[in-house]
């Protein structure tokens, strides 16, 4: 079965390079350092699975050349991460299929609230189907035959998932992940894990604290993403890394 994921976007809310700011970061000629907001999407054999669908979705989308997504699944209910949710409707009139889309109760009710005209019970011409499952973020569940494992990380007081496939797990908006979140983290071929600068955050991982995750869970190899220009140049991070760490950037593939 073919195993491959697509980084959308590498970059936190503000996307990289950030509106009027002249530092070096954002002045980069390097389209390394030009990061659209956070999403990935998985590959696993015939399905097409998004994670996240931010404000940059169509240009990703079309930037990819990708004709079908079979399911959605979102981590938390912050704009950067759900506000193109509109552009799945492209999809809806493409393939005539409902999309199904996995999210926790509290995701679910602030979309509900924010696109409501999306979720009404009122049908009307151009109005995409859904299928909506709420994740138990205490059990695995399944993406038609992919078996996932939520994984609960905190961003400050926000609760986030990150979701386990197979041998590779995405962590994205956290700061604190508790010991127990971590045991599910366990032998991993692929790490993906936010980490936004190189100071300390309120909401994220820096890098000193991210380094110190990795050393624990040791997987085979680290991506890191949800990435601000306060973490410096890519390709000179990058040099300062440890062996088998490595920056995600916009349209990387990776096989896993």
């Amino acid at each position: 079965m073919i195993k491959k994921l697509i980084f959308l976007g590498s970059g936190t809310s503000q996307g990289v390079p950030v509106i009027g700011c002249n530092c070096l970061i954002c002045n980069s000629i390097n389209k390394k350092d030009k990061r659209l907001r956070s999403s990935v999407i998985l590959k696993l054999g015939k399905n097409n699975i998004l994670i996240d669908s931010g404000p940059d979705f169509r240009y990703q989308i079309l930037k990819n050349k990708i004709k079908n997504i079979d399911a959605v699944l979102y981590t938390h209910e912050h704009r950067d991460h759900v506000a193109g949710i509109d552009d799945l409707r492209s999809f809806y009139y493409l393939n005539k299929e409902p999309i199904s889309m996995y999210m926790s109760s509290k995701v679910l009710n602030a979309l509900q609230k924010d696109y409501s005209y999306l979720f009404s019970d009122k049908e009307y011409f151009g109005k995409p189907k859904l299928e909506i499952e709420l994740i138990d973020k205490s059990k695995p569940f399944y993406v038609f035959n992919h078996e996932v494992i939520p994984i609960q990380v905190h961003h400050y007081k926000l609760p986030v998932l990150g979701y386990r496939f197979y041998n590779l797990a995405y962590i994205t908006d956290a700061n604190f992940i508790s010991e127990n979140e971590l045991n599910k983290l366990k032998k991993l071929d692929v790490l993906i894990i936010n980490c936004l600068q190189k100071k300390t955050h309120i909401s994220h991982f820096n890098l000193e604290k991210v380094l110190e995750i990795i050393k624990i869970l040791e997987p085979k190899k680290t991506y890191l993403t949800h990435i601000g220009h306060g973490l410096g140049l890519h390709e000179e991070v990058q040099r300062e890394l440890p062996k088998n760490i490595y920056l995600a950037y916009d349209n990387l593939k990776i096989d896993f």
